[in-house]
């Protein structure tokens, strides 16, 4: 499976929900599905999708948080899964997309492409809901649980080392930031 199909699959649900995702292929490819004034796209900031998650989660407990992450980006801050757990928002749903490599800066091998499970540390670090998936349904199916279990999640998506063409998104990153912050201070509908 691509993340790009994975993603397309839950688009809809992002509507009213709160999103953070990582630079590179991820935030290009969320946003040619179509950016969302909730769609916040950390760029330049490798390894932090998942603190800055947390931090929305705490500060926003009413909202449901999704945070898209990859495994160059989750291992560049392995502890970061120490502290999701400690918090443990019951708001926040942690995609990892796994593609066993560093995709957007050329290619090279992770950890996970010599084994290194990415569910199982979290599971391991005290998150109290994890699964790897390998098919577009059983994401579908995981993500859609995550969504109603009500405690924070973990799910690790393995999905092939394909992007797009760009790894850039069209939007000004200054305006997406403000444009963020005005949807978080407004109650954040959409």
């Amino acid at each position: 499976m691509t993340r790009l199909e994975c993603l397309t699959a839950i688009y809809p649900q992002l509507a009213d929900r709160v999103v953070v995702t990582i630079m590179g292929a991820t935030a290009a490819e969320l946003q040619s599905l179509g950016h969302r004034e909730n769609f916040f796209y950390l760029q330049h900031a490798m390894g932090l999708a998942s603190s800055m998650g947390l931090g929305v989660a705490l500060v926003r407990p009413d909202r449901q948080i999704i945070v898209f992450d990859g495994d160059g980006s989750i291992l560049m801050n392995l502890g970061g899964f120490t502290t999701l757990a400690r918090y443990r928002p019951a708001n926040l749903v942690h995609v990892v997309f796994d593609n066993e490599s560093l995709l957007s800066v050329g290619g090279f091998p992770t950890a996970t492409s010599t084994g290194s499970d990415l569910a199982g540390i979290a599971k391991a670090a005290g998150v109290p809901k994890t699964e790897t998936v390998e098919t577009v349904d059983a994401f579908v199916r995981s993500f859609n649980d995550a969504l109603s279990a009500g405690e924070l999640s973990t799910i690790v998506a393995k999905v092939e080392a394909v992007g797009p063409s760009r790894y850039v998104t069209d939007l000004s990153l200054l305006e997406n930031r403000f444009s963020f912050q005005r949807y978080l201070r407004q109650g954040g509908s959409s």
